[in-house]
């Protein structure tokens, strides 16, 4: 039985390590917050209040942490993941982070002879909880063989995207377009209803036609034509706002580094600033129709 250290029991761990424990694996987990630990356990998840009790005797660490600065925290600070790592032992993040900080603490993890990965995410909580999530994975193929058999306990799809730091790279291109075709469809309903065509009508129509994606067929922003979109449960969040606006700094962030023209990535960037200013950063990316059609 594979042992199994998971840190972060967020909205996004808390059910990957659920899901990892269901399939049988022994995963003790670790949240500085006291009450994501009380929550993991009252879900019947094994907890403990310190990171090297967590880590210790375990065969793979596996990380969902807000951002860059607490991955490195928790991997490179003294007492960290590092410092208490068997071994041996597999190293997998799946937070959202930054290319550079990426491959920095793959980098530190080299150093002393752990093999680690970043595996970012797309799917959003409800994917989490169905473990039907999109791994995008970075790191050596040796490493990623044998992580697959564990992520895809967690998630539908797992790619191997190349050398460490492009499982970044892939979630961050994958959110840039997905921001992007977001506002478009939002554009584009608010449009259609000033021109008396029904909502209905349209999806009927672009479902089928050349402007069909993502964003209009599994997650439709307007209520009615995806059921289980959040625009039919008052947009509470399947992916918040927050966390879009998030990517999309990342995005531009990563573009200014390497000199690429993101014009509609900034673009898209700059409105959910401003919905997430407005205070609406706490519903899903989706209500962002609320501000385009001038409804806040």
């Amino acid at each position: 039985m594979t042992r199994i250290g998971f840190i972060g029991l967020g909205n996004m761990g808390l059910p990957m390590a659920r899901n990892l424990a269901k399939a049988g694996f022994a995963v003790v987990g670790h949240d500085v917050v006291a009450a994501a630990r009380a929550r993991a356990a009252e879900a019947g998840l094994p907890v403990v209040e310190e990171l090297d009790r967590a880590v210790a005797d375990a065969e793979m660490v596996i990380t969902m942490l807000p951002a860059g600065p607490q991955v490195r925290e928790v991997y490179l600070a003294d007492g960290g993941v590092l410092d208490n790592a068997e071994q041996g032992a597999l190293l997998i993040d799946c937070s959202t982070i930054d290319v550079e900080t990426a491959r920095a603490v793959h980098e530190a993890a080299r150093g002393q002879g752990l093999a680690m990965l970043d595996a970012p995410v797309s799917g959003g909580v409800a994917g989490a909880e169905a473990a039907s999530l999109t791994f995008m994975v970075g790191g050596e193929a040796e490493a990623f063989a044998r992580a697959r058999p564990v992520l895809e306990r967690m998630g539908k799809a797992v790619v191997h995207a190349g050398p460490a730091g492009t499982g970044q790279a892939a979630k961050i291109c994958n959110n840039m377009m997905l921001g992007i075709q977001m506002i478009s469809v939002c554009e584009a309903f608010v449009l259609a209803e000033k021109l008396g065509l029904s909502a209905d009508k349209l999806f009927e129509i672009s479902s089928r036609a050349s402007g069909q994606c993502w964003s209009l067929t599994s997650y439709c922003p307007v209520p009615g034509p995806v059921p289980a979109s959040p625009a039919n449960r008052d947009y509470r969040p399947g992916f918040t706002a927050a966390m879009m606006l998030k990517d999309l700094r990342l995005a531009q962030q990563t573009a200014s580094a390497v000199g690429a023209a993101t014009p509609l990535g900034a673009e898209a960037c700059q409105l959910y600033a401003l919905f997430a200013a407005a205070g609406k950063e706490g519903l899903d990316f989706s209500a962002i129709i609320k501000m385009i059609a001038g409804r806040l």
